[in-house]
């Protein structure tokens, strides 16, 4: 198994990330599934059930590429970097409407956001000697 920065970051992100999730049912027993309001994890990320799947997705396709290979621990985190870049953005202009179903507020967009600088920055800049996948020939 060859270590890399992408590897790493793959591993310990998803690691971090389904830990959250699992601890995000323990405080949001009796909130609704896309309840637009949530329990708070750690006393400021505000979550809700699909909330804390969310998070058990992502952490489980970040340690699985991370395990995996170079090219798909690279391909996820840039993947996933952009997704929460998206959301990070996103997420301020939803987080008092209906369309906010993941339960965001303000601390969920700074760690979305930061999340998403440090993945997106290694997936582009780290492992660059990874060759892309190619197409089979027909």
């Amino acid at each position: 198994m060859k270590n890399s920065p992408n590897r790493i970051l793959g591993v310990i992100f998803g690691a971090v990330y389904v830990l959250v999730g699992l601890l995000g049912f323990a405080v949001t027993g009796g909130v609704g599934f896309v309840a637009t309001e949530g329990g708070l994890l750690l006393g400021i990320f505000e979550v809700n059930p699909l909330h804390n799947i969310a998070h058990l997705l992502i952490g489980a396709a970040l340690l699985l590429a991370g395990l995996a290979n170079v090219r798909a621990a690279k391909g996820v985190n840039g993947t996933v970097g952009a997704v929460y870049l998206l959301l990070g953005i996103v997420g301020f202009f939803i987080a008092d409407t209906a369309a906010n179903i993941l339960a965001l507020n303000t601390a969920d967009h700074i760690l979305h956001l930061g999340s998403a600088l440090v993945l997106l920055v290694v997936a582009i800049a780290a492992d660059k000697q990874v060759a892309p996948a190619t197409r089979p020939a027909v």
